[in-house]
């Protein structure tokens, strides 16, 4: 109400303010005072001290302090119903439900429709635990956009590498993601930085950018989780993901020229080692053939060595027998062998008298062209003669058969047989 309204400072006798004793307002004009004032915002004038009303007299409807207080009963119960219908909220299946009572962990809660307390008794967080959550080391975005803070690391053979990452990873305990660590997400930064400085530090520049990026992600997600695990900040790392890993620009040419030196050095090695492998089998069966045929031939020779042996202790024994007669088989045998060397043979008997020519070339090559099989050939009777004799005797020998000349079997007994009486 305003200050300047009559119905402050109303004296007992109805008198204005400014002359004799002052007191409190009247509670019921003022209440007047309010219906009056109510009225007018309707489009009525008041008139009465008791109320309102119209031109035409008719007096317009009050409000009473009691059904004012009603008023106030029926906002205040609406307050609480919206109070009380802000305590249910909805979790979904990939997320997990906190409940805190005055700032405490309460209870987890599963997916669904949830009640709980109404605030400030009982608040509630939502977890996702199913969300693949990542962490980049290194690099921001892209392999460009690049961190060296982060970035640049020392190998254990004091070479400096810049190495790029990203650590994912998922909420296995929502409890202790939420309270037993202030900033969880930056501790996974913290914790995946150092674990990757410690793998790189014992590991080679080489193994590092080349042989050993897979090992070393490996080595790297179970360091990160036993970091996790020791603060008990109730995440898991799912992978650890190796973007980049090469030297620093400022050397990045003299390292280009390195590899290539050790490339050509192991393609001349790969050479060396293909000829290597394609000289030393044949050089290796070469030697194994030989070893083979010296052993075939030395068993070759004493076989035929024990054969000639036992043969001739055979003749020897025919020829204690009868000693003319084997002498004579051996003369003829060896005249046979060297007849069997030669195209053409000549007799003469001891006198004078007319050469004989007996042209077993043209019979032998007869005897070729008639049949492809060994043919035999008979040889005119030899005149017998003595072993010291120069010239054979009219009397022969019966006739023998040899075979023809180009039977290499024949040739080969014979060749034999003549080293065996020599």
């Amino acid at each position: 109400m305003s200050l300047n309204d009559h119905g402050w400072g109303n004296q007992p006798g109805g008198g204005k303010r400014g002359g004799g004793n002052q007191g409190p307002p009247d509670l019921e004009e003022l209440w007047r005072d309010f219906n009056r004032r109510l009225s007018g915002l309707f489009g009525n004038k008041g008139r009465g001290g008791d109320g309102g009303g119209d031109g035409a007299g008719n007096r317009m409807p009050s409000i009473s302090p009691r059904q004012f207080g009603g008023g106030i009963g029926i906002i205040l119960a609406l307050v609480a119903v919206v109070w009380l219908g802000s305590s249910f909220y909805i979790v979904d299946a990939s997320q997990r439900g906190v409940v805190l009572q005055f700032g405490r962990f309460k209870e987890a809660t599963d997916p669904g429709l949830r009640w709980r307390l109404p605030w400030p008794i009982q608040t509630h967080e939502i977890v996702n635990v199913t969300g693949v959550r990542t962490v980049e080391v290194g690099y921001r975005g892209s392999d460009k956009n690049k961190v060296l803070k982060e970035a640049l690391m020392l190998t254990d053979d004091e070479n400096i590498v810049n190495v790029q990452f990203a650590v994912q990873y998922l909420l296995s305990d929502p409890q202790a993601y939420l309270f037993n660590n202030r900033h969880p997400d930056d501790a996974v930064m913290q914790a995946a930085e150092t674990a990757i400085r410690e793998v790189v530090g014992k590991s080679k520049m080489d193994f590092v950018l080349y042989e050993g990026r897979d090992q070393i992600a490996a080595n790297t997600q179970k360091l990160i989780q036993d970091i996790l695990d020791r603060y008990k900040t109730g995440i898991l790392v799912r992978s650890v993901n190796m973007q980049s890993t090469q030297p620093p620009e400022q050397v990045q040419a003299a390292f280009d020229d390195a590899v290539k030196a050790g490339q050509d050095r192991e393609r001349q090695k790969n050479e060396g080692e293909a000829y290597a492998n394609d000289v030393i089998p044949r050089a290796r069966g070469a030697a194994s053939r030989l070893m083979e045929e010296a052993t075939g031939y030395r068993q070759r020779i004493i076989v035929t060595a024990e054969g000639d042996a036992s043969r001739f202790k055979q003749v020897l024994t025919e020829y204690s027998k009868a000693p003319e007669v084997t002498r004579s088989r051996m003369y003829l045998e060896t005249v046979q062998q060297v007849y069997a060397n030669t195209s053409k043979v000549m007799l003469d008997s001891k006198g004078p008298g007319n050469l004989l020519y007996l042209p077993l070339d043209k019979l032998m090559q007869a005897a070729g062209a008639a049949t492809a099989a060994p043919a035999t050939v008979e040889v005119a009777p030899v005149p017998r003669v003595n072993p010291g004799a120069a010239v054979a005797t009219p009397e022969a020998p019966p006739q023998t058969e040899r075979s023809a000349p180009g039977d290499a079997r024949t040739r080969g007994n014979l060749g034999s047989r003549e080293r065996g009486e020599r």
